[in-house]
């Protein structure tokens, strides 16, 4: 580990170890403010100087979120923290700016970004509630759809502390979780987490942690990615071993990710952050979908989880079949956002899976290696798509479990060879590592697509010939008999 993945990890414990405290400070606004304080210290100690970014970026960030009209406000926002992105990147080109300084900044741009965007569509919600209000008074007949709450109201009213207190807070400053304000502003006003079962949540992830650390470790000893730039690697190594190296280098990103995720996830549940009663359906990054305030008032009566903060849902990626699915449970808050506020605001259907997948690989970075890896899943999902349809989705049986575990080891493959890409980063080490094993994964996907297209394309004429022949209820008849097959 390097001094600074040993800094990090130092943090994150120290952050654990404070959620005890800060949970059972009884003064709100006390425990707002120590909460901040550890923020700032925290991102002082792992970025020196360079934290200076955060706090220039973040009075950016405040003055487009308060002082731009609502009707516009997402928007510049969005451009204003996205766009400090480009000088941030460059200042580190030249400077050098510790990797865990990157990871604050990429936060600190969701969350000032994210809080400008609710507060545009509470304003919205607030525009419709008082024009049906309005054309109710003059219509009796006519009904108010638009509902709003105190929160809708409470956006409207933001100031400058309180987005720097949520911006700060030092749960989830370094990696993680994203959350929504209301999330944030629910930890000061609701009493679940007096009640939530902190202690017994934190155990349980810091045993995977230490699991997952102590697997980075031993993969990282026995395969490091540095041998994978060595002259050795590429002059003495066969054309196999290189391809399968991708496997175990991939697998060593991934427990360390793993454990950063986890000990991130570990500092909300010691505090008691994140915690909602199960039977206000938390969801990841959203925070609950039902009405959950009146459930203040037998708070001690309920059952509650941590849903709302989980950053990677670990067994379910290791264990889905397909490429697509595990992207659904890779770093889902972060998802959330992107699915919130770009994917689904973005104004053109056709084009909004590539905008939103050019957000990510942005917010990533900009180096060669995060387009590579980021902009290539999309055409290995559609190629995964067209197999499933083609192969897998009316196989049952002993059939299905053998297609499952095939789907299964490819979807290894293609986030192995992809995560290659974002691992060796610069265009340089990326092409080295394609050409020594003949870009085997791009080429062999090629092949299967147009392999796809074609037994696709014959499909679809058998369909047809069966349909001619049988007036009408071919395609139906074709489609039974291939389920009984």
């Amino acid at each position: 580990m390097s001094i600074d993945d040993v800094i990090y990890v130092i943090c994150l414990l120290a952050c654990i170890g404070a959620g005890s405290y800060v949970r059972k400070i009884a003064d709100e606004g006390q425990r707002k403010l120590v909460s901040t304080a550890l923020g700032v210290v925290v991102v002082v100690i792992v970025s020196g100087l360079h934290s200076l970014h955060c706090f220039v970026s973040l009075a950016l960030g405040t003055a487009s979120v308060l002082l731009v009209h609502p009707s516009k406000g997402h928007l510049v926002t969005f451009a204003v923290m996205f766009g400090y992105l480009v000088f941030f990147r460059m200042f580190d080109f030249y400077q050098g700016i510790p990797g865990h300084t990157n990871m604050i900044q990429m936060l600190l741009t969701l969350k000032v970004s994210g809080i400008a965007f609710e507060r545009t569509a509470a304003w919205k919600r607030l525009l419709a509630h008082g024009d049906q209000k309005k054309r109710s008074h003059e219509d009796v007949n006519e009904e108010i759809v638009t509902e709003i709450t105190d929160y809708d109201v409470k956006l409207q009213n933001l100031s400058a502390a309180e987005i720097l207190h949520y911006s700060f807070n030092y749960i989830g400053v370094l990696t993680g979780p994203y959350y929504r304000y209301r999330t944030y502003m629910d930890y000061f006003e609701m009493p679940f987490k007096t009640h939530a079962p902190c202690v017994e949540a934190t155990l349980k992830k810091l045993k995977y942690a230490a699991f997952y650390c102590a697997l980075y470790l031993a993969t990282n000893y026995m395969w490091p990615l540095d041998y994978a730039l060595s002259d050795e690697f590429f002059n003495d190594r066969s054309f196999v071993y290189r391809l399968l190296y991708v496997w175990p280098t991939f697998f060593t990103f991934r427990a360390r990710i793993y454990t950063g995720l986890t000990l991130s996830e570990c500092v909300c549940t010691m505090a008691g952050f994140g915690a909602y009663p199960d039977t206000s359906d938390p969801n990841n990054g959203e925070g609950p979908r039902q009405r959950y305030q009146h459930l203040k008032h037998d708070a001690e009566k309920h059952t509650y989880n941590f849903r709302t903060i989980v950053n990677t849902r670990v067994l379910e990626v290791e264990r889905c079949w397909t490429f697509r699915e595990g992207m659904k449970h890779w770093n889902v808050c972060v998802q959330y956002w992107l699915a919130v506020n770009v994917y689904k605001l973005f104004p053109s259907k056709k084009y909004r899976t590539g905008a939103t997948l050019l957000c990510s690989a942005y917010w990533h970075g900009f180096r060669p290696g995060h387009y590579f890896c980021i902009m290539g899943a999309p055409f290995y999902v559609s190629l995964e798509d067209m197999w499933d349809k083609l192969v897998r989705k009316n196989a049952t049986g002993t059939s299905r479990r053998v297609i499952d575990v095939i789907f299964w080891i490819f979807k290894w493959f293609a986030f192995s060879y992809l995560g290659e890409a974002f691992l060796l980063s610069s265009f340089g080490k990326i092409w080295r590592f394609y050409g020594s094993v003949y870009h085997i994964g791009y080429i062999s996907w090629a092949v299967m697509t147009a392999l796809g297209f074609y037994l696709t394309s014959q499909k679809r004429r058998k369909y047809k010939a069966a349909e001619k022949e049988s007036g009408g209820d071919g395609i139906a008849d074709s489609v039974e008999k291939e389920k009984a097959q």
